[in-house]
């Protein structure tokens, strides 16, 4: 065995993945086959696996109980909440976010997918394209997934047709053309035998695309986040207080877009005090710069008063800063939402109230049209709605920066999660 390089590890590339899809599409099947043939999992997990496997009656092992972690999964065969798994291969580290299908776990999926790179919609060969496929696309797409895998699964119980698979990829198409998808591929995979997920299947000798793990790999995630347009929202002001950094202040936090780096001129809002970068700090150390999605400690050249909630951006491409704000919804709560209803938000590391100042309507995902005669907005319910806040948020629209672009909504009463939204 070859010594583990921990450098090297921790520098490889992370995939954040999502799978979706109707019932019994295979989905947790998939996600296990991945990790058993990419020899991703312990030999005590392998073997709690053939257990469980063996007590259900099974004759050969169920690679689907390595995601179904929930007990009531395991006992109904299905997926209930969203199960995360991490892996890695010689070229990438992952993290898998297995997500319900039934309709009334809309806001699980949501939740699963709000970072992913890349959406994994599975289709059953036998069923083709039903109303659950367009519902995970549109919300992929909403989520401004930048790429989109159709696996068509159960290949075997189709005796490797490549004429039905076809025809999927011809409905998806059609489908396709009412969404904004960046990059759309398609595989023909079974989860079950294996066949197009790490190996390549002799079995569909017509397929000349990579199997799914080369895919995952190898596709190119570089420019997914947004790397033009600095932002830093401050989480926390350092002051050590001791003699070896007595002069020491830094400001903490993750960068949710573009790049800081030394001599960069930047403005702190809300203040609009302008300053230039001293240092970007990581443990002690500088950097010669950082990118979106590090944590690290920023050093200004001026003294300037800055405390948690303030953002720091470059001086020529400054956010938007309003109180009226549109935004898609996923709600989340059993109650609806309420027509001038008030609620907390969080956004970046900012806390501020808001009210809801109109409800435009809400969408019709099967059929991908917007409903304005029925306004009232349930769990699981997606839909656009305007709010008001008490102060001013620093913004990007959510298609332009999925970080800075997005916000929740909680009930203050019982401090519940009740809608996560996507800036219009």
């Amino acid at each position: 065995m070859s010594e583990f390089n921990s450098d090297a590890y921790l520098d490889m590339q992370l995939l954040r993945f999502t799978t979706a899809g109707s019932v019994d599409d295979g989905k947790s099947t998939l996600i296990g086959r991945l990790l058993y043939d990419s020899k991703s999992i312990f030999e005590d997990q392998l073997e709690a696996v053939h257990r469980d496997s063996i007590r259900r009656g099974n004759e050969t092992i169920d690679l689907a109980l390595l995601t179904d972690g929930l007990r009531a999964e395991r006992e109904q065969g299905i997926t209930i909440d969203v199960a995360y798994r991490y892996f890695a291969t010689p070229k990438r580290k992952f993290i898998i976010a297995d997500t319900p299908g039934h309709i009334q776990y809309t806001r699980n999926m949501v939740t699963g997918a709000s970072t992913a790179n890349l959406a994994l919609i599975l289709i059953d060969a036998r069923h083709g394209v039903l109303e659950q496929t367009i519902r995970h696309s549109f919300i992929a797409t909403l989520l401004h997934i930048p790429h989109l895998v159709v696996c068509v699964n159960k290949m075997d119980l189709m005796d490797y047709d490549q004429i039905t698979y076809e025809n999927i990829k011809s409905d998806i198409y059609k489908i396709a053309g009412k969404l904004k998808i960046r990059d759309l591929r398609f595989i023909p995979i079974s989860a079950l035998k294996g066949d197009n997920v790490v190996n390549t299947s002799k079995n569909m000798d017509w397929y000349s695309g990579p199997p799914l793990l080369k895919l995952l790999e190898e596709i190119d995630i570089t420019y997914d986040r947004n790397l033009d347009d600095p932002r830093f929202a401050v989480q926390y002001v350092i002051r050590p207080q001791i003699e070896e950094f007595h002069d020491y202040r830094g400001y903490a936090g993750r960068i949710s877009g573009g790049w800081f780096r030394p001599g960069d001129q930047v403005t702190v809002l809300p203040s609009g005090l302008q300053s230039v970068v001293k240092t970007v700090d990581v443990f002690g150390n500088s950097l010669q710069g950082a990118k979106v999605t590090e944590s690290v400690s920023i050093q200004l050249e001026d003294d300037i008063d800055i405390s948690r909630g303030n953002m720091i951006v470059s001086r020529d491409k400054q956010p938007m800063v309003g109180q009226n704000i549109d935004l898609m919804i996923c709600w989340f709560n059993e109650k609806p939402l309420k027509h001038g209803g008030k609620y907390a938000i969080k956004h970046t590391t900012r806390d501020v109230r808001c009210i809801i100042k109109e409800i435009d309507y809400k969408m019709d995902i099967n059929t991908l049209e917007e409903n304005t005669s029925d306004k009232e907005i349930k769990m699981n319910d997606i839909g656009r709605i305007r709010i008001k806040t008490t102060q001013p948020l620093y913004y990007d629209s959510y298609t332009k920066n999925r970080i800075t672009g997005s916000l929740i909504l909680i009930d203050e009463a019982t401090n519940e999660t009740v809608a996560a939204g996507m800036i219009i």
